[in-house]
């Protein structure tokens, strides 16, 4: 007769314990939960089954809690939709909030929704939140040259150590920053808006049953800061994860403009150029970090797409020096990573 083995239940981690005390302490304590796919940060979220809530988990020290609280208030103040918060302990960073559904913008996209309603309504949605008062962002970290600046250095420190295979120079990388320095100086004094900087189809929802752009769902704010009003709508409609039209991107830029009349348009635009080249080396940067670092190889795949946003962002003339900066320090950048560099990278993460 064979012998029936009973394994063990694993003891429940440190971190599983905060988090069943905490939904205890909310009357959740049986409550089912459903992990939620992971980003590229350390927050993970749980769904409450039938529960219409969301157990947001940020750890303190990688991602403390209080940013996320106060910007969803910000939002909320001027009726757009961040999801409520229901109870919070930012000392161990776990928040009850609402739950929003399954709506996502990419999910829609993806099974074929139009796309042009879905980005009409986050255009007014940004609208909206930048005829705020000035003011209302200046509780925020501003967006100024050092943080501008810690961003594209990503680009340096990791995509070009990617391509050439060591790490930049130290002459060059020197070189480097204070090129973009010099073309981010004008859009690093701006303190017009509260910019969300992830503003994008991962992080937009649509709420059925709200009106208005209260049924623009929004995600992901925590990292906000006081900047320029052109950061969150380049970053919308220059997505390094899908590809927008041309003509629907024109189509946008003339709508929010005819929301703002009171907008000096050539200096938005302005600002949209350089900061379209700002972000298209970070988030550069940041793919390869995420994929060299944390093995998050998934990221790799939208190299193509960025690397052809931002050598489209160097056309512009005022962006011409930092473009003919690495044509000639870095030969063949335009190519990309070799297909050789890429394989050793996955392998490596393997």
């Amino acid at each position: 007769m064979s012998q029936v083995l009973h394994t063990p239940i694993a003891p429940a981690t440190a971190r599983e314990q905060q988090r069943r005390d905490f939904l205890a302490r909310q009357g959740q304590a049986d409550t089912p939960l459903q992990a939620l796919a992971a980003d590229a940060s350390a927050r993970r979220y749980f769904r409450l089954t039938n529960a219409g809530l969301l157990l947001m988990d940020s750890p303190p020290v990688a991602e403390p809690l209080a940013p996320y609280l106060r910007v969803a208030e910000l939002l909320q103040q001027v009726g757009l939709s961040a999801p409520k918060v229901l109870a919070a302990d930012e000392e161990v960073g776990l928040a009850l909030i609402e739950d929003f559904g399954h709506n996502t913008y990419t999910r829609l996209l993806a099974a074929g929704h139009v796309e042009q309603p879905l980005y009409e309504l986050a255009v007014d949605c940004l609208a909206e939140l930048h005829r705020a008062p000035q003011g209302l962002g200046a509780v925020l970290p501003a967006y100024d040259t050092a943080h501008l600046a810690s961003e594209f250095a990503l680009f340096c420190d990791w995509y070009l150590s990617l391509l050439s295979g060591e790490a930049c120079p130290a002459d060059v990388r020197s070189e480097y920053l204070a090129l973009f320095a010099g073309l981010c100086a004008e859009v690093a004094e701006r303190r017009e808006v509260v910019v969300l900087r992830d503003y994008h189809v991962d992080n937009l929802m649509l709420l059925d049953d709200r009106l208005g752009v209260a049924a623009c769902g929004l995600l992901d704010f925590q990292d906000a800061l006081h900047g320029a009003a052109a950061y969150d709508l380049m970053s919308l409609l220059q997505d390094a994860r899908r590809d927008v039209p041309e003509a629907l991107q024109q189509h946008l830029l003339q709508r929010y403009l005819a929301q703002r009349q009171e907008l000096c348009a050539e200096r938005l635009l302005a600002d949209y150029a350089v900061l379209a080249a700002q972000r298209h080396a970070k988030v550069l940067g940041i793919f390869v970090r995420l994929a060299q670092r944390d093995g998050k190889l998934g990221y790799l795949d939208h190299l193509p797409r960025v690397e052809r946003l931002f050598q489209r962002a160097l056309d512009a003339p005022a962006l011409h020096p930092l473009r003919d900066f690495l044509d000639q320090r870095f030969t063949g950048w335009r190519a990309g990573p070799a297909p050789d560099a890429l394989a050793a990278l996955r392998a490596a993460t393997l």
